[in-house]
């Protein structure tokens, strides 16, 4: 008999508690909790570590010499796995060579079309009907002048290979100096330092050059001619006798010497930059410019020439995937007879990946939209599609939050996936707090009912309904809609608009129209609208630079026309990114909580006796780091044909200080005695009911607290952070301050938040308004929505499709707009 289940016994990966558990094989199992409560140890850490790491193990080891492996899972025993695949909260992001068609692998269908199908240009100029002759590998010729060619094979189209545009290598973009930066402050003269390249670049000796050539360089330089500043910027490389100060002798001195101008000084250091520390001081100099031969699209000329249906293949990967379907689709038809069995075959295999990726939701988006610019739900998207695109049978999918950056309307997409995936034989578990989403699982397992120390446990398990009905159950009420949504007080009608308005106006830019915004001041406005309708470029790229050039005196950027922002000195974006890059930064550090303990206890007596300061509390740099592992907390082991091995240091066990650290004690208000080590073991909410007497240290552990954030631990390391976690924590080094003149943004903060954590989130954004903040959500949460004070709606769709304000106001106003696709779902 085939098993049915997954079963793992004895996991305790980071907190989970030692359990047993049965997985439902070829189901969808939703696993849910709160936040830090174990749903992401069990997936990720036991299910799919498993999974991955058994099949890797049946390959060669010359092969896993090659391969990142995964170390053995903390559980006991994990029977019948399948081979395991995960699509993380958040995707690697991609370099600048890939594309949403690289990634999606569109572009290859494409490609294969216009090499194979398309109309080919001679040596000569002349257009030839399409034909099989590419195909079938054989010369072409021209039926105007008789040239024989051979037509361009699909690799000639790529601009990651022969088809890349010569002078930007295909990357559609070239780096120019920026003129503007050489010379940052043009009330200064070129003696006391305009050109400010000259200085830093050691190239003084151009301020002499430039002064036998006629330009003064003891007037202000805004004050020099047109001739006289081109002769600055531009002016030609050639010898110069100048007679100069020696610097070292203050002797008069004579000599030839080239003259760069103030763009052929940072051209010439560019050219003889070596390491990235020189790049970094020019990178201040240059700028990112579209490149002017390719005009962006990355292609040779050449690899541009192929016609099919009238366009060439930079013109089709400008369309949007909406736009260039129904082109698609029109191929064959427009082929001779004999062609068109070839022309249905590449046009299916496009098809196939593009149905998907219209289910998903991301139909706004060209195939030559860079890849590093897509959101990190959109590129876990991409991923969904191509892993049902290749049809497999018997694998494991491991889901990590799929909803994230969905609108409601868009999640019927996601769930018609997971049912592909169940329906050819795989097993699907999803880690995620949508309950759209949790209500489609064949089967739930719920984790707490703490998070940290107080989660780990398995408190429901069963169907939705089971989990629903189950008293001990916290997300049940959330699956049954027996709760109260709305936690903030109803705005009164009228006094919306009582304190002030921001009031923006803007052109056209990418898919969003002409926008004429207004935003309550001291209000929490929401912005939503489905994937792709404007909500990210109305405010992240129109809202935020115009109010910092606002508040700064500086240009407001081109397609914004007028900012009215009156009383706000300061923005801020609080958004998912990881905070930190190495094992190094830690919660206790980034709230600065550490830097105040260290203080604590170089002020003990103990302290005192071995003569530590403050900073040898330090476990970067301090003396009573660990010697071992150098204050990381973990060493690494080289096994050969094995993974390397990351483990606890054997000296320290992952605290990061020497023995003599836990020497140093101090008196707890428990009576206790507690080392800094032990601290930075606990809890935040374990170390604020531990700590007394030190004001400041507890103001700040509360403030964490009270973000929902008290069951991370102080020596947590930062980069781990789920991307909620992140934005929180950025948060507490705001929190208790008057804010009445300035405006938070928030990006999807509901990442990773349980229904029960909305909660928590939406007291944070109430106790910056009532400290006077002006609080812009972009969300497609429903709680957050319907505990707005005020809405943006954009759409209808995406893409071109959407880009429109369609409906603002309160809740309630929002409601009754027939046109808003999210008032369907309030």
């Amino acid at each position: 008999m085939l098993p049915r289940y997954i079963e793992v016994r004895g996991a305790k990966v980071h907190n989970l508690k030692n359990i047993d558990v049965d997985v439902p094989l070829h189901e969808i199992v939703a696993i849910a909790g709160i936040s830090g409560s174990g749903k992401s140890s069990l997936a990720l850490g036991a299910l799919y570590a498993e999974g991955s790491r058994r099949y890797l193990e049946s390959l060669s080891a010359y092969t896993r010499r090659r391969m990142t492996q995964a170390e053995r899972a903390d559980v006991d025993d994990v029977r019948y796995v399948p081979a395991a695949l995960a699509l993380r909260q958040r995707p690697g992001v991609p370099g600048i060579r890939s594309t949403f068609g690289t990634l999606s692998e569109l572009l290859n269908s494409l490609r294969l079309m216009f090499s194979r199908l398309a109309s080919h240009r001679c040596p000569n100029g002349h257009y030839c009907p399409p034909s099989l002759s590419v195909a079938a590998m054989q010369e072409m010729t021209c039926p105007f002048c008789g040239e024989k060619f051979y037509g361009p094979g699909a690799e000639e189209l790529a601009f990651n290979s022969t088809g890349a545009c010569p002078s930007c290598g295909g990357t559609g973009v070239v780096q120019t100096v920026n003129e503007a930066a050489l010379v940052p402050d043009d009330s200064k003269t070129i003696d006391e330092g305009a050109v400010v390249v000259w200085g830093t670049l050691m190239w003084s000796l151009m301020k002499d050059i430039v002064r036998t050539m006629g330009v003064r360089t003891d007037i202000p330089f805004r004050d020099l001619t047109p001739e006289e500043k081109e002769i600055i910027y531009h002016g030609e490389l050639k010898k110069h006798h100048i007679h100069y100060v020696n610097p070292n002798t203050l002797e008069p001195a004579e000599m030839d010497f080239n003259y760069y101008s103030a763009v052929n000084s940072v051209k010439n250091s560019l050219a003889k930059v070596k390491d990235e520390k020189g790049m970094k001081r020019l990178e201040k100099y240059l700028e990112e410019d579209v490149c002017p031969d390719c005009h962006g699209t990355r292609l040779s000329e050449a690899a541009r020439a192929p016609r099919l249906r009238g366009i060439g293949l930079d013109e089709a990967t400008a369309m949007t995937l909406s736009e260039l379907i129904p082109w698609v689709q029109g191929v064959p038809a427009s082929l001779p007879e004999e062609m068109r069995p070839m022309a249905e075959n590449i046009s299916e295999s496009f098809m196939d990946v593009s149905k998907r990726l219209m289910d998903l939701g991301l139909g706004y988006l060209s195939l030559d939209r860079a890849a590093s610019t897509l959101s990190t739900g959109e590129r876990q998207r991409v991923q969904l599609a191509r892993a049902v695109r290749n049809r497999t049978t018997g694998v494991l999918y491991v889901l990590d939050e799929p909803s994230i950056g969905l609108h409601p309307y868009n999640l019927k997409g996601l769930t018609g996936v997971m049912d592909d995936l169940r329906a050819d034989g795989n097993s699907v578990v999803i880690v995620d707090h949508d309950t759209q989403v949790l209500k489609h699982a064949d089967w739930m397992i719920e984790m707490g009912e703490g998070a940290g120390a107080d989660g780990g446990m398995v408190i429901s398990e069963g169907s939705v309904e089971d989990v629903s009905k189950n008293p001990g159950s916290v997300i049940g009420p959330y699956l049954s809609d027996q709760y109260e949504s709305r936690i903030r007080p109803v705005m009164q009608a009228g006094g919306m608009f009582e304190k002030a308005v921001i009031h923006l106006e803007t052109g056209a830019i990418h898919t969003v129209h002409p926008l004429d915004v207004r935003i309550p001041v001291g209000r929490l406005t929401v912005v939503t609208g489905v994937s792709g309708s404007g909500k990210t470029t109305m405010v992240l790229e129109s809202l935020i630079p115009a109010l910092k050039a606002k508040i700064s005196g500086q240009k407001l950027p081109g397609h914004v026309k007028n900012i009215e922002a009156e009383g706000i000195t300061e923005v801020k974006l609080i958004d998912a990114a990881p905070i930190g890059i190495n094992v190094r930064s830690t919660v206790a550090t980034y709230a600065n909580v550490h830097d105040e303990l260290r203080k604590v206890y170089a002020k003990t007596a103990d302290a005192k006796e071995r003569s530590c300061k403050a900073g040898d509390f330090s476990y970067n740099t301090g003396k009573l780091r660990c010697p071992i592992c150098d204050g990381t907390g973990e060493i690494s082991l080289d096994v050969q044909f094995l993974p390397d091995v990351k483990i606890p240091c054997p000296d320290c066990r992952g605290s990061r200080y020497s023995r003599e650290a836990f020497d140093i004690r101090r008196r707890a208000k428990d009576g206790n005695e507690y080392s800094l080590p032990d601290l930075m073991n606990m809890s935040v909410d374990q170390v604020l009911h531990v700590l007394g007497g030190l004001k400041l240290l507890q103001q700040r552990l509360q403030v964490l607290h009270d973000l929902g954030l008290g069951y991370l631990t102080l020596g947590e390391e930062t980069p781990g952070l789920s991307g909620g976690e992140a934005q929180r924590l950025k948060l507490a080094s705001e929190m208790g301050k008057g804010q009445s003149d300035s405006v938070f943004v928030f990006d999807e903060p509901t990442i990773g938040l349980h229904p029960q954590d909305v909660k928590t989130l939406l007291h944070v954004f109430q106790t910056l308004i009532d400290h006077g903040a002006t609080v812009v959500v972009i969300e497609h949460d429903l709680d957050v929505i319907k505990n707005a004070d005020y809405i943006i709606d954009m759409g209808p769709g995406g893409g071109k499709e959407g880009g429109r304000i369609i409906a603002y106001g309160s809740p309630d106003e929002i409601r009754q707009s027939p046109e808003s696709l999210t008032a369907r779902f309030m």
